[in-house]
C-alpha cells in the first residue's frame, strides 16, 4: 500500500483544496459547493473573487452533470464518473475537470472550445448574446453557453486537451484558471 502520508504531503504542497473522482450527482454537487464556499470563507477572500470561483465551479460541476456522455460509452470499468479538482497557487485558482467523450464529439467540441479562446471579452459578450437568442439546443439541452460563460467570467483562456482511450472514446480535461483580478479589471483600476 502507498503511503498515504506521502499521498497527502502530494495534495498539500500542490495546493489542492478539494478533489474528486466518482460519479457526480446532485447531491454531490450541492455538497461540493457548500465545502467550496466554506473553505472560501475561510481563506477570507473579497466577496468578488468567492463570487467569481464559485460562478465558475458551478458551470464546471453542471458541464460534468449534464454532458456525462451516456450509457452506451463502455468507459473503463464502466464507470459512469468524472473527476474534479480545485487548487490554489497565489493569487489564481484552478478548476480541473475530466470526464470521458465520444470520438465523435471531440472534433465539435474541440471546435467550439477554439472558437471561444478566439475571442476577447467583447467578442464573448456578443457570441453569448448571439447563442442564446439563436434558440439552437444541445442534445443534452443547453444552447453551448456554458463554456462561453466560463470564459467570461474567467477572463483566461480555456485550457483543454483530449485523450483518446480507445476507437471509442476519450477523456477530456479542462483547466479553468481565475485570477484575482481580470486583464480588464486590472486596467479599470
Amino acid at each position: 500500500m502507498e503511503n498515504i502520508h506521502d499521498f497527502y504531503t502530494k495534495m498539500e504542497d500542490g495546493n489542492i483544496l478539494l478533489s474528486f473522482k466518482g460519479e457526480v450527482t446532485s447531491d454531490l454537487l450541492t455538497s461540493i459547493l457548500q465545502i467550496m464556499e466554506s473553505k472560501m470563507e475561510t481563506l477570507a477572500e473579497p466577496p468578488i473573487i468567492k463570487k467569481k470561483v464559485y460562478n465558475i465551479l458551478v458551470e464546471c460541476l453542471q458541464n460534468l452533470y449534464h454532458h456525462l456522455e451516456n450509457d452506451d460509452l463502455a468507459t473503463p470499468m464502466n464507470e459512469k464518473s468524472a473527476l474534479f479538482m480545485i487548487k490554489k497557487q497565489d493569487d489564481e485558482y484552478s478548476i480541473m475537470t475530466g470526464n470521458y467523450i465520444m470520438n465523435e464529439n471531440v472534433s465539435p467540441m474541440k471546435n467550439r472550445l477554439d472558437t471561444i479562446n478566439s475571442m476577447d471579452s467583447l467578442q464573448l459578450k456578443t457570441y453569448y448574446k448571439e447563442v442564446l437568442n439563436n434558440g439552437e439546443m444541445s442534445t443534452k439541452g443547453g444552447g453551448g453557453l456554458g463554456m462561453i460563460d466560463i470564459a467570461r467570467k474567467s477572463g483566461k483562456k480555456l485550457e483543454y486537451r483530449f485523450d483518446k482511450v480507445d476507437s471509442k472514446i476519450s477523456f477530456f480535461s479542462l483547466n479553468v484558471r481565475v485570477a484575482q483580478k481580470t486583464k480588464e479589471e486590472k486596467e479599470n483600476v
